[in-house]
């Protein structure tokens, strides 16, 4: 989807999944304080627009980047590992918009009390309610479950009218674009066809609780600066993953 209609979604309440990989900026890995920068000012754009936001961050930028230590772990082990990578991320991007002057809280589904909130839904909500920022961190709390599934069940948790899904392209395409030229660039899709298609953009289990909650999902490239502003009004270029009429 390319063009804009002229007319603003209503969305009072959204859920943006950054992907780990999102914040190496042009890094093989770990952390680029201005890409987290640029990240931060964007949501707190949205934010004073009047828009509820929540995030889930993955972690695969610092723990993909230990991968050679991690070879021969147990999955269950490595899950943890990857779960805490989550929460290194939600710190950062915590300080970086609470430069922009945008309160927010992490909520940890891990128990970690001395730097995050425990994870609890009324407590979420209510901090949505008076326009703070909330962070998932650490996933389900379970192994086995990615970030996009986490983000899927947070998204419906919170009943947000839609799941933003932030990655370094802009949608959803056939092939991978990076090494297929020929790649297209899907404007609309239904759950079924990613499911289907096997399209490679969230796992099974999160479009399935998607599809369940019909929680509707943008795909987006949120390297470009100002493009989550501009996919909440309806504009750039982006995917929209909805049921079918």
């Amino acid at each position: 989807m390319t063009a804009s209609t002229g007319e603003t979604p209503s969305r009072k309440r959204v859920l943006l999944k950054v992907s780990g990989e999102a914040l190496m900026g042009d890094g093989a890995f770990g952390v680029d304080q201005k890409t987290v920068e640029r990240i931060a000012n964007d949501v707190a754009d949205v934010v004073r627009g009047g828009v509820e936001v929540c995030l889930v961050v993955g972690g695969g930028n610092i723990f993909r980047g230990l991968a050679a230590a991690a070879k021969g772990m147990d999955r269950a082990q490595g899950d943890y590992a990857g779960m805490l990578a989550t929460v290194i991320n939600a710190l950062l991007l915590q300080n970086a918009l609470e430069r922009e002057q945008i309160t927010t809280r992490v909520m940890s589904a891990i128990h970690m009390s001395s730097i995050a909130e425990p994870y609890i839904r009324r407590r979420a909500v209510r901090h949505m309610e008076k326009g703070r920022v909330v962070i998932f961190a650490a996933g389900t709390g379970n192994p086995f479950f990615t970030t996009d599934t986490a983000a899927a069940l947070r998204a419906a948790e919170m009943e947000c009218d839609v799941l933003l899904k932030g990655t370094q392209v802009d949608g959803v395409y056939s092939a991978d674009p990076k090494q297929d030229a020929a790649a297209v660039r899907y404007e609309q899709l239904t759950y079924m066809d990613v499911l289907a298609n096997q399209l490679n953009v969230m796992d099974a289990a999160a479009i399935s609780l998607a599809r369940e909650n019909k929680l509707p999902i943008i795909v987006f490239n949120i390297g470009e600066p100002g493009s989550f502003g501009r996919v909440m009004r309806g504009e750039g270029a982006f995917t929209q993953i909805i049921e079918a009429a």
